[in-house]
């Protein structure tokens, strides 16, 4: 299976309702992208490399935010060292660490974070299952 149909079928697949993630990628630990969606954001080389030093060293992004293709998230509770939470309004995002990428999924109304949450982490899971 392609990056892309984990992206397509797995991240931005219909919730319920007909509801969906805004946006969706999967990007390698070293910044490189793997596969994203149409809507997903320029991530920038720095903000990556904030997102993985968080994930080292959890709580380092709080005090600064996360930064996703230059917007800014207030970082709320997560799973230390396995999973970055963000919201800004009504959006949000969800980052899921695996061996060697993350996963992100982007959401606003009216996705729920919780919602967001499940799908990004159960193919973090997945992939961290299958050694990626």
């Amino acid at each position: 299976m392609s990056w892309q149909t984990y992206v397509d079928d797995h991240l931005m697949c219909e919730i319920g309702r007909g509801n969906r993630l805004t946006a969706a990628a999967i990007i390698g630990q070293d910044g490189s992208v793997w596969s994203q969606s149409d809507s997903f954001p320029a991530i920038k080389p720095e903000e990556v490399t904030a997102i993985v030093n968080d994930f080292a060293d959890p709580g380092s992004l709080a005090p600064t935010g996360l930064y996703i293709g230059g917007t800014k998230y207030m970082v709320i509770q997560g799973e230390p060292g396995a999973v970055i939470r963000g919201k800004k309004g009504s959006a949000g995002v969800t980052i899921k660490k695996t061996t060697c990428a993350l996963i992100f999924g982007l959401y606003d109304e009216p996705v729920t974070p919780g919602e967001c949450n499940m799908i990004v982490e159960r193919l973090g899971d997945y992939l961290i299952d299958q050694g990626i």
